[in-house]
């Protein structure tokens, strides 16, 4: 089975090598990892390029945000099963991808796999400040506020031919727009494995102040309309508070 990794990157110079190191050291042998690159102008490709054959596609172009940039990755894909890892994330550590494709192997009807995550210091990444445990996905679940960690989940390959890929009228949100459609909505088999997968240094775009993360709470609310949903009214309320306590898991 080839998993395909998909990173997407802009002037991440200071962060993508450590995303490219954790791909290179997983023990898992099948791996096809493609860079989009929106055409940095700091040394990002550089560092790409010094990893050679490691790295199995470079696309680098002008592309319309995060998300244009995933579904071109997805689109280059030739991997059976696919996940993205962004380029200030790196592995928890070097059996991932084993463990992920193991979960595959044993069942030919999973469609999803997804697992738990650290949010970890921008400038020290060895230190956690927040765990995100995810848990098994119930119906409706979405509706409560709960959703799986993004840079968690991997997915077949043709749950993407079959239901699309993001949709790119949710700028900050496509990736839950995208959990929300395929979870809720398409009824794709699922599975939450109970470990901790990512390191994600917090900074992101949708976390960068108050009023991105209202637009995003908007944009959510936006996502279950599209989809065919009533969208719940305290939905906001919902999704705030299992992030607060994540601060508090350990």
């Amino acid at each position: 089975m080839k998993i395909s990794i998909i990173t997407t990157a802009y002037n991440s110079a200071s962060t993508i090598k450590d995303t490219l190191k954790s791909v290179n050291a997983q023990t898992y042998c099948n791996i096809e990892h493609i860079i989009v690159d929106g055409v940095s102008k700091d040394s990002t490709l550089e560092i790409v390029r010094s990893y050679g054959d490691k790295i199995a596609k470079v696309i680098s172009e002008p592309d319309k945000g995060i998300y244009d940039a995933m579904n071109k990755g997805i689109q280059a894909a030739t991997g059976d099963v696919i996940g993205i890892l962004n380029s200030d994330d790196f592995f928890a550590d070097k059996d991932v991808i084993a463990k992920i494709a193991n979960e595959f192997l044993e069942d030919s009807e999973l469609e999803a796999v997804y697992t738990n995550l650290y949010y970890v210091q921008q400038n020290d990444p060895s230190k956690i400040v927040r765990h995100w445990i995810s848990g098994p996905f119930k119906k409706k679940s979405f509706f409560k506020g709960w959703h799986p960690p993004h840079p968690t989940l991997y997915l077949r390959k043709d749950v993407y031919d079959k239901y699309g890929l993001f949709n790119l009228n949710f700028p900050l949100a496509a990736d839950f727009e995208l959990m929300l459609r395929f979870f809720e909505k398409h009824n794709i088999k699922t599975k939450h494995l109970p470990i901790t997968t990512i390191r994600m240094r917090l900074g992101g775009a949708t976390s960068k102040n108050w009023e991105n993360v209202r637009k995003q709470n908007f944009e959510c609310m936006e996502a279950f309309r599209a989809n065919g949903f009533k969208s719940p009214v305290l939905y906001p309320i919902y999704r705030l508070l299992p992030k607060l306590l994540q601060f508090l898991k350990k």
